[in-house]
C-alpha cells in the first residue's frame, strides 16, 4: 500500500527526530560509562592499549575511595554543610528580593535588575584573586563562614533571576484580595504567593545545592586543610608523578550519587517548577 506523501514525510522528520536525540543522549552518557568502566578495572588494566573489553570487575577502588588513605568521605560532610548552608541562606534572601523586583516601586529597580544580572556574567576566574584577598584580609580563608558567602555571591543573583519570573506569574488580584482583608505585605507574601511558588521554589533550591556542590575553582582556592569539599578532595589521587585514573573515576562516580539520588527524587517537583511560569503566563490577560 502506497504511503501518503505527508506520512511519509511525517515518518522521516520522526526517524531523524529519534536519530538526533539518540546521538545526544550517547554524547551524554558515554562519559559516565566510561567512568563506570574505569573505576572497575585496576590501575595496570587502565593504562593497557588497546583498552581491555574483557577484564575481571574489581571494587577496590570505591573501597579505597570510601575508606582508604585518601578516603573522601569526610569531604562530603563538609559538601553538605556548605552547600546546605549556601541554599538556605539564598532562598531566604532570594524570596523577598524577588517579590521585591516582581510587585514593589523601587527607585533604580530597572538598574537594580541589570546588576543582577551582570553578576551572572563575570568570569568566576577573574574573582579569584579579590575574595582571596578579602577573605585572607578577615581572617575566613580555609573557613566555612568564608565558603558560604563567597558561594552566596553567584548563587543569590540567579536565584532571584530565576524566582522573580515565577513572582511575577501570579495575578495581582490575589494578593488584593488578601489586602482588602486587612493583610499586610509579609502575610501577603506568607499566605499567597508562597504557596503559589512552591514549584520554582523547589526548582531553585535545587539548582543552588547543585552548583554549591559541583563548584571547584573557589573551593579549590580558598579552602584548604579544614574545609575541603568532595570536588577538591577527588584531586588527591592526583599526583606529580602520576593519576590513579581508577580510583579517581570511583570517587567522581560517589561525589555524583547524592546529586543523582536528589535529581530522580525532585525530578516531579522540577518538572512542575519548570512548567508552572508557563502555564500562568499562558493564561493571564
Amino acid at each position: 500500500m502506497a504511503r501518503n506523501p505527508h506520512q511519509a514525510a511525517r515518518l522521516r522528520r520522526g526517524i531523524v527526530l529519534y536519530a538526533v536525540v539518540g546521538l545526544l543522549l550517547f554524547v551524554w552518557a558515554f562519559p559516565i560509562f566510561w567512568a563506570v568502566v574505569v573505576s572497575l578495572k585496576s590501575e595496570t588494566e587502565v593504562l593497557a592499549y588497546p583498552p581491555n573489553i574483557i577484564f575481571e570487575p574489581t571494587v577496590r577502588n570505591y573501597r579505597d575511595a570510601l575508606v582508604g588513605g585518601f578516603s573522601i568521605l569526610p569531604s562530603f560532610a563538609t559538601s553538605f554543610i556548605i552547600s546546605g548552608l549556601t541554599t538556605v541562606l539564598t532562598i531566604m534572601l532570594a524570596v523577598p528580593c524577588a517579590y521585591a523586583f516582581a510587585r514593589l516601586r523601587l527607585r533604580g529597580k530597572k538598574a537594580l535588575g541589570f546588576y543582577t544580572l551582570v553578576t551572572q556574567m563575570v568570569p568566576p576566574v577573574g574573582l579569584v584573586i579579590p575574595y582571596f584577598l578579602i577573605l585572607n584580609r578577615v581572617g575566613w580563608l580555609d573557613t566555612y563562614q568564608g565558603m558560604v558567602v563567597v558561594y552566596l555571591t553567584f548563587s543569590l543573583p540567579f536565584a532571584i533571576w530565576l524566582m522573580v519570573s515565577y513572582m511575577e506569574d501570579i495575578p495581582c488580584e490575589m494578593e488584593e484580595a488578601a489586602f482588602l482583608d486587612k493583610a499586610n505585605r509579609f502575610q501577603a507574601l506568607w499566605h499567597v504567593v508562597l504557596p503559589q511558588v512552591r514549584g520554582g521554589i523547589a526548582v531553585t533550591v535545587i539548582f543552588v545545592f547543585l552548583n554549591a556542590w559541583n563548584e571547584f575553582l573557589f573551593a579549590v582556592q580558598l579552602g584548604g586543610n579544614d574545609v575541603r569539599p568532595v570536588t577538591v578532595a577527588m584531586y588527591n589521587f592526583v599526583s606529580v608523578e602520576q593519576t590513579l585514573w581508577a580510583k579517581l573515576s570511583a570517587a567522581a562516580l560517589i561525589a555524583m550519587l547524592p546529586m543523582i539520588i536528589i535529581g530522580f527524587a525532585a525530578q516531579r517537583q522540577i518538572v512542575k517548577g519548570l512548567t508552572v511560569g508557563a502555564v500562568k503566563g499562558g493564561g493571564r490577560r
